[in-house]
C-alpha cells in the first residue's frame, strides 16, 4: 500500500469516515476493557480457588506439598490440546518474545483455552500476550460485525484499538500501553529503533548531565526546567469530571486557535515593517502586564514570560484567585501570547500550558469538577493544541501531575484526545507552501553505516 503523505494523513483524519471509525474503536474499547476484567477475574478466582480454597474444601489441613503437581501436569494436557488441536497454537511462543500483532478470531479460543489453563493454574508466565490476543480478536469481530466490506487496513486499526484498550486495563495506565505497544509492536518498521534506541540514549545522558551539573554547582534547575505541578490527591475520576472534561478541552483548543489565528494576523504585518511592528508589540504587551498588575494586583509577571515557572505558584495559590482575576489573566496573557507569536521569536508550548492551567482553575469552580483533573486536562489540552502530538502530550503532562496520584490519566488522555480532535477539525493556519516547505526540510534518519 501506497504510504500516505502528511497532508493526506490530516485530510483523512478529518473525513465522515475516520469519525465514524472513532466510534467503532470506542466501542471495542469498551467491549474488550470489559472482556479483560473478565479474564484477569476468572484467573484470579481460579488461582485462589485451586492453591488456597480447594485443599481446605477437600479435607486437607494444609496445603499437601504435592499439590501443584496434578494441576500443572492437568494444565500442560490443556495446553498441549490447544496448540495442537485448535487453529493459533494457543497464541505465540513466549521464548520468541512479545509479539503485538492482533489475533484473528478464529484463533481466540485456543488462545484463551491455553492461558486459562496455563496461567490459571499457576504456570510462571503474565496474561500481557493473551490480553494482546484478546483485545485484537475482538477488535476483528466487532468492525466485521459492523462493516463487513471494511478495508483491511480498517480491520487492523481497529484490531490494534482493541489491543490498546486490553493492555491499558492490565497496565492500568493508557500512557504504558501506548508507549509499551508502540516498542512492541516496531511502530515505524525496522528503522524506528534506530531513531528510538540513540534518542533514549542521548536523552539518559542528558538527564545525567543535568543531575550533575546541580550536584557540581550546588545550583537548583528548578527554575530552569518545568517542574511538576502540586495537586491535591486524586484517587479516581468521577462521572462529572468525565462529562466536564469534554467543554473545558474543546474550549482551551479553542482558544488556542484563536490566539495563533491572532498571531498570523500580527505577522503579515510584522513581515512588512519589523521595526516599527516588533517593538509596538513590546509595548503592548507591557501594557497588557501592567493593566494586570493595576487591576488584580497579582504582578506583572504573570503576563509576562513563558508561564513556565509561574504556572506552579499559580496552581499552589489557586485559593487566592477569583473567578474575575484569572478570567482577566487568561485574556491579558492571551493577548499578550498571540503578539508575541506574530512579531517575536521563541517557543509556542509553555505559555499555551500556562493558559491550559488558568483555563483549568477557572474549570474548577463548577460543580462537581475538582480542581486536579480540571488543571490536568487544561494542561494537557494546552500541550496538545499547539503542538498536535497527542502522545507527547499526554507523557508530558502525566509526568507534571504525577504527583496527584495515576488516577487522573484517564481524564487527561480524554482531554487530549478531545482538544486534538478539535484542533484537527479547525482550518489548518499553516499555509500550504509552507508546510510543504516545512515537510521538505525534514531530514531523514540515516540508517548507519
Amino acid at each position: 500500500m501506497e504510504e500516505l503523505s502528511d497532508k493526506d494523513a490530516v485530510e483523512l483524519m478529518r473525513s465522515r469516515q475516520f469519525r465514524v471509525l472513532l466510534v467503532v474503536v470506542a466501542i471495542v474499547g469498551v467491549i474488550a476493557s470489559a472482556a479483560a476484567w473478565g479474564f484477569q477475574q476468572l484467573i484470579y478466582e481460579m488461582q485462589q480457588g485451586v492453591f488456597y480454597n480447594l485443599p481446605g474444601t477437600l479435607g486437607f489441613d494444609d496445603v499437601p506439598v504435592w499439590w501443584p503437581l496434578p494441576w500443572l501436569v492437568l494444565a500442560g494436557i490443556v495446553v498441549a490440546f490447544a496448540i495442537v488441536k485448535l487453529p493459533g497454537t494457543g497464541g505465540h511462543i513466549p521464548s520468541n518474545g512479545l509479539n503485538a500483532n492482533p489475533t484473528q478470531p478464529i484463533e481466540l479460543p485456543g488462545v484463551l483455552l491455553a492461558a486459562v489453563a496455563g496461567i490459571g493454574l499457576g504456570i510462571v508466565l503474565g496474561p500481557e500476550a493473551p490480553l494482546i490476543g484478546l483485545g485484537g480478536g475482538l477488535g476483528f469481530l466487532v468492525i466485521r460485525a459492523l462493516r463487513r466490506d471494511a478495508e483491511p487496513e480498517a480491520q487492523l486499526l481497529v484490531a490494534t484499538s482493541g489491543v490498546f484498550a486490553a493492555i491499558s486495563f492490565l497496565f492500568g495506565s493508557p500512557v504504558i500501553a501506548a508507549v509499551f505497544l508502540i516498542e512492541a509492536s516496531r511502530v515505524g518498521g525496522a528503522r524506528m529503533p534506530l531513531v528510538l534506541v540513540p534518542g533514549l540514549f542521548a536523552a539518559g545522558i542528558g538527564s545525567l548531565v543535568s543531575t550533575g551539573m546541580g550536584s557540581w554547582t550546588g545550583l537548583s534547575s528548578d527554575n530552569i526546567s518545568l517542574s511538576p505541578v502540586t495537586l491535591p490527591d486524586y484517587a479516581r475520576p468521577e462521572f462529572v469530571d468525565f462529562l466536564w472534561t469534554i467543554p473545558l478541552a474543546a474550549s482551551v483548543a479553542l482558544g488556542i486557535f484563536v490566539i495563533f489565528r491572532l498571531g498570523k494576523l500580527v505577522t503579515n504585518f510584522a513581515a512588512e515593517r519589523p521595526f516599527l511592528i516588533v517593538p509596538v508589540v513590546g509595548a503592548l504587551v507591557a501594557g497588557l502586564a501592567i493593566g494586570f498588575d493595576q487591576a488584580t494586583d497579582k504582578g506583572i509577571e504573570q503576563v509576562l514570560f513563558s508561564g513556565q515557572e509561574e504556572v506552579t505558584t499559580l496552581v499552589d495559590k489557586a485559593g487566592a484567585w477569583s473567578l474575575g482575576a484569572l478570567a482577566l489573566l487568561a485574556l491579558c496573557k492571551g493577548l499578550a501570547y498571540g503578539l508575541a507569536l506574530g512579531s517575536f521569536r521563541g517557543g509556542p508550548v509553555f505559555p499555551a500550558l500556562f493558559l491550559g492551567a488558568v483555563a483549568g482553575l477557572m474549570a474548577a469552580k463548577l460543580p462537581g469538577f475538582d480542581m486536579t483533573p480540571a488543571v490536568a486536562v487544561g494542561i494537557g489540552a494546552g500541550i496538545v493544541a499547539p503542538l498536535k502530538l497527542p502522545l507527547s502530550a499526554v507523557v508530558l503532562t502525566t509526568l507534571l501531575v504525577f504527583q496527584s496520584g495515576l488516577g487522573v490519566t484517564p481524564i487527561v488522555v480524554l482531554g487530549v484526545v478531545v482538544a486534538y480532535l478539535v484542533m484537527l477539525a479547525l482550518p489548518d493556519l499553516q499555509p500550504e507552501e509552507e508546510a510543504d516547505d516545512a515537510e521538505s526540510a525534514q531530514p531523514a534518519p540515516a540508517a548507519p553505516a
